[in-house]
């Protein structure tokens, strides 16, 4: 059977074949019925656009970057974080048929900048999506900007006005499960902090202190126990707090790795979880519900966030500049075993 070309898919649409270009660029203007037969007609006669001529026809590449930290340089490397970052860059790609080039790169090394930069003259991207701990490192940031190339940073923590951003309300929403825990009658409710390069992991320490001044709790240093994100700091973590007199009652880990470390920890020295310790962490990916008991934890929105940074690139494509703002997209508690109330 001969390849569907476009002329094929114009006919059987009953449109000209510059609506089906336009329909199949994404460019606004096509009424919406329009845009579904077009898309009918695609699927039916299984046409796929030629990308080259495509890319040299509009002088776009039609490729967005999803630039992240190498998850290989970690302990225990969480796959589950990057995984759904891909997913939802990819559904915003796929939707537009953009191409989605996934780029990890380790931070420490000193020849960093250099490799992005390369890496942009090479593929000539149409945007580049920089995750968290990147999206908050000056000299990645420039060294991206100098290029000239539209940028979308996740998770920076805190935005100048200076690139456009996709983040979450992790304040606000460490605030929230904090209260939770105080509304469960736990009155000396530990927190394990984030790696020191996560802008907005330090947000969720921010948040844990505003729940305990709303729910009437003194903030107590010796209850905070410093992490860097990763397993072994959460198994460190706990063996500190949980050797105080009195010990918490409840630990809030800023990371679902961390929380995980606390479990082994809580489960080796005989206490009950969730009868003599509530755990909760924060992110939500395939590690809370694989321990037991399974994790009660903050949903954060990744796999949405990647979508729309990587829409708003693609939306923008062949335009000046993205509009300098910060969209947020709001974070869930997900109360699961690991949670229960105080004990007498």
């Amino acid at each position: 059977m001969p390849k569907a070309t476009i002329d094929d898919v114009a006919d059987l649409a009953g449109v000209s074949i510059k609506t089906v270009s336009r329909v199949i660029n994404r460019e606004p203007n096509v009424r919406q019925s329009t845009r579904e037969k077009v898309d009918r007609a695609i699927t039916k006669l299984r046409y796929r656009p030629n990308q080259s001529a495509r890319s040299l026809a509009s002088h776009r590449s039609r490729l967005i970057v999803l630039v992240y930290d190498d998850p290989g340089e970690y302990e225990v490397p969480s796959g589950g974080f990057v995984i759904r970052m891909q997913q939802g860059a990819l559904r915003a790609c796929k939707s537009a048929n953009f191409n989605l080039l996934i780029h990890p790169c380790n931070y420490r090394d000193k020849h960093v900048t250099d490799e992005l930069q390369g890496l942009i003259e090479r593929t000539r991207p149409d945007g580049v999506v920089l995750a968290a701990p990147l999206s908050n490192m000056p000299r990645l940031v420039n060294a991206i900007a100098a290029t000239n190339t539209p940028l979308v940073r996740l998770s920076p923590g805190r935005s100048k006005g200076q690139e456009f951003a996709v983040g979450t309300d992790d304040r606000r929403v460490c605030a929230e499960m904090t209260r939770h825990l105080a509304s469960l009658g736990h009155s000396r409710i530990a927190f394990i902090t984030g790696h020191r390069n996560h802008k907005a992991v330090a947000n969720r320490f921010l948040g844990y202190k505003d729940g305990l001044r709303q729910s009437d709790l003194d903030f107590d240093e010796s209850l905070v126990a410093a992490g860097d994100n990763s397993l072994r700091s959460g198994h460190a973590a706990a063996e500190k707090l949980l050797a105080l007199d009195p010990r918490p009652t409840a630990i809030f880990a800023a990371n679902d790795d961390m929380a995980a470390g606390v479990i082994h920890v809580a489960n080796r020295l005989g206490i009950d979880i969730p009868g003599e310790l509530s755990v909760a962490g924060f992110d939500d990916g395939a590690l809370a519900q694989q321990i037991y008991p399974a994790l009660t934890t903050v949903r954060q929105p990744l796999s949405a966030m990647a979508e729309h940074a990587s829409a708003a690139l693609i939306d923008e494509a062949g335009k000046p500049q993205i509009e300098r703002e910060t969209e947020v997209i709001p974070a869930t508690l997900k109360i699961r075993e690991s949670t229960g109330p105080a004990p007498a």
